[in-house]
């Protein structure tokens, strides 16, 4: 259980080392041509021999554009390594493996779908609003309210008074 809190500690260590070291020292222009680089979650093996580094990318429309990004970070793994394993003071530097977070693309594509399902549902009920307020425009639903209320008050004056 030690073991396990550990590997979490690192890892998030290692997530926000990882974030500065690719905004300062990774100067691949493919890297900077893919937006803005997101490290969003770092999964550590039992060992900690090897790290899962997973990213998405933030401002590109372009699926190559964000590939080739990808391959630079790869290419760039072996020395972001060193200085990842000396901030962090380990014995032995994980090997760092890049890969895609497809959860943020999902959870993007999620959020459109709502934001589309919303849209749709407001207009729905936009069109529904208008047709009710051309209904109740009319003195119709005035009329029972005055007579629905004259007529219990007729009955509690006859139970009071009998």
């Amino acid at each position: 259980m030690g073991q396990g809190a550990r590997r979490e500690r690192v890892a998030n260590a290692m997530r926000s080392v990882l974030v500065e070291l690719i905004e300062r020292e990774v100067r691949d222009p493919r890297v900077r041509a893919a937006g803005l680089v997101s490290v969003n979650q770092v999964e550590l093996n039992r060992d900690m021999s090897v790290a899962r580094v997973y990213v998405s990318f933030i401002g590109t429309a372009d699926d190559a554009a964000e590939e080739r990004a990808l391959s630079a970070l790869r290419a760039a793994a072996g020395f972001l390594r060193g200085p990842v394993g000396r901030r962090l003071r380990l014995q032995r530097a994980p090997e760092l493996r890049f890969s895609k977070d497809e959860r943020a693309a999902f959870g993007e594509r999620i959020g459109q779908i709502v934001r589309d399902d919303e849209r749709k549902s407001a207009a729905a009920h936009a069109g529904e609003a208008g047709a009710d307020s051309d209904t109740l425009d009319g003195t119709a639903d005035d009329a029972p309210d005055d007579t629905a209320d004259d007529a219990p008050d007729d009955r509690r004056g006859d139970r009071d008074g009998g």
